[in-house]
């Protein structure tokens, strides 16, 4: 082989080698970074006022919601999940929501969270991304009773 060649191909791996390694590390800094709040809905209609804390109480806010139902495509109204602190939604075994017979939802999707009163809504770096009521989510999102969350083909809902 010709040296200006084999100087090329030295050159090109090298350049892969590197892309390849700034690719991991972003993979990690994506994995350990805390993920971005968005304002919830009552923060952008008022501010809160300075004295306000978290609420202290373990009650369920009035209009919050209950359980997270599946609504379809396949599983029309078959299964309900009660909201905890964390649920977990995508084809992997050990989620909380098991999303099986979809193939455009990812192993581990979108995660459904508590803070405070509020529940909240995180897709998981899922292929597809995850939409609330049409709308991509970048970030954590707040949710109502009532909000549709998309994942793949399957649709959920909030509810009482």
């Amino acid at each position: 082989m010709p040296e200006p060649a084999f100087r090329f191909l030295e050159y090109v791996f090298l350049a892969f080698l590197y892309l390849f390694l700034l690719r991991v590390l972003r993979a990690v800094w994506v994995e350990l970074r805390e993920p971005a709040l968005a304002a919830s809905r009552s923060e952008l209609a008022e501010p809160a006022p300075l004295a306000a804390g978290p609420p202290t109480g373990r009650h369920k806010a009035r209009g919050a919601p209950g359980q997270l139902a599946v609504l379809g495509p396949d599983q029309a109204g078959a299964a309900t999940y009660p909201l905890a602190d964390e649920l977990t939604i995508g084809r992997a075994p050990g989620c909380t929501v098991p999303l099986e017979s979809d193939s455009f939802v990812s192993q581990f999707h979108a995660r459904v969270f508590r803070r405070g009163d509020e529940y909240w809504v995180e897709d998981l770096g899922s292929t597809n991304g995850t939409l609330v009521n049409g709308r991509r989510v970048n970030g954590a999102v707040p949710l109502q009773r009532g909000d549709r969350l998309q994942l793949g083909r399957s649709v959920l809902e909030l509810q009482k």
